[in-house]
């Protein structure tokens, strides 16, 4: 099956609780379509470069899936009906990496930035 990467963007006055739920759900709607969720990380509140529906922020998350192109379809259709999903990104990738977004690793872990001074 084609492999998947998902960032979307939930409202900002969400509890964490509420945007990993979101997560679960969206797992659950691949599952049922015969797909499979692989990996997700919760990259937490994060301040938007321009107001998306009058918000300034929202809660950031990441899905890698593994899943036919009608599972994921009928999960991005839900994801935009939904009232607390501001954005969806979906990208097909050849495969998926096995170490932590570039989100999740530490600041001093990334490679290729200069110091600061």
């Amino acid at each position: 099956m084609p492999l998947y990467e998902h960032v979307f963007i939930a409202r900002q006055d969400l509890s964490n609780a509420q945007a990993e739920g979101l997560i679960e759900h969206f797992g659950a709607v691949l599952g049922d379509n015969g797909g499979k969720l692989v990996d997700h990380e919760y990259w937490g509140v994060k301040t938007m470069a321009y107001k998306i529906n009058k918000n300034r922020k929202g809660h950031y998350a990441y899905l890698r899936t593994d899943a036919p192109s009608t599972a994921v379809q009928e999960m991005e259709r839900l994801m935009r009906l939904h009232d607390d999903v501001m954005r969806v990104l979906t990208i097909k990738v050849d495969e998926h990496a096995e170490l932590p977004s570039v989100q999740m690793q530490k600041r001093d872990e990334r490679d290729g930035r200069r110091e600061r001074r």
